[in-house]
């Protein structure tokens, strides 16, 4: 993707999104009765192919959730047959109930794992690689990886394992709900060794 296409999105991203307000207590009893099992009622996962929620991004949860939804029988935006099973029972309410509470919860704090995978995650992250049109994740994810709304999620804390798996969905196109398919143009030009190495670098990000 060229760098001035990146930018312009990045513009129109930037502008603040989503204006709701979401209840934060009803949203815990949905999170502590329908999505505790797989996600924690705190929103940090016992599994870890499943992502924590802990200090999400909240209007990113909405699009995500909401993605997963069928909708007149078409096939859901983000292809997931146990969360679109849980989705469809959810109101629209109930949604941005749950990603209020998972919102409100302290972040996950992990560490990477691997230094020789962390100095190539790091370039990436910070610098990219122009020769390739990778550009530099930080720049959609935030330099800390805190995320930028609503479309970016945040990263740090994420478990290695998850951002690994997200990313090669992205890279062989199985997953497609990125916005203008920036996910799908990076994670292409990544080879598995700096797809591992980014999911380890991200997991330490403060």
């Amino acid at each position: 993707m060229r760098k001035t296409a990146i930018l312009a999105l990045l513009a129109v991203l930037s502008t603040p999104s989503w204006a709701f307000q979401g209840d934060a207590q009803k949203g815990k009893v949905i999170a502590t009765s329908v999505c505790f099992a797989c996600h924690g009622a705190d929103g940090v996962s016992p599994i870890p192919t499943q992502p924590h929620l802990a200090a999400q991004l909240p209007d990113y949860i909405v699009k995500q959730l909401n993605n997963m939804k069928s909708v007149n029988g078409a096939p859901p935006a983000r292809n997931n047959p146990i969360m679109s099973g849980i989705v469809s029972m959810l109101s629209e309410d109930d949604i941005r109930n749950v990603a209020a509470w998972y919102a409100a919860q302290p972040p996950k704090r992990s560490q990477a794992t691997s230094p020789k995978l962390v100095a190539v995650g790091e370039k990436l992250w910070r610098a990219g690689d122009a020769d390739r049109g990778i550009p530099a994740c930080s720049g959609c994810h935030g330099p800390t990886g805190s995320g930028v709304p609503a479309l970016f999620p945040r990263l740090s804390g994420q478990y290695q394992e998850y951002t690994q798996i997200q990313l090669q969905h992205f890279k062989n196109g199985t997953r497609s709900n990125d916005p203008s398919g920036i996910m799908r143009a990076v994670a292409h030009r990544l080879n598995n060794e700096e797809i591992k190495a980014l999911a380890d670098f991200t997991a330490g990000l403060r």
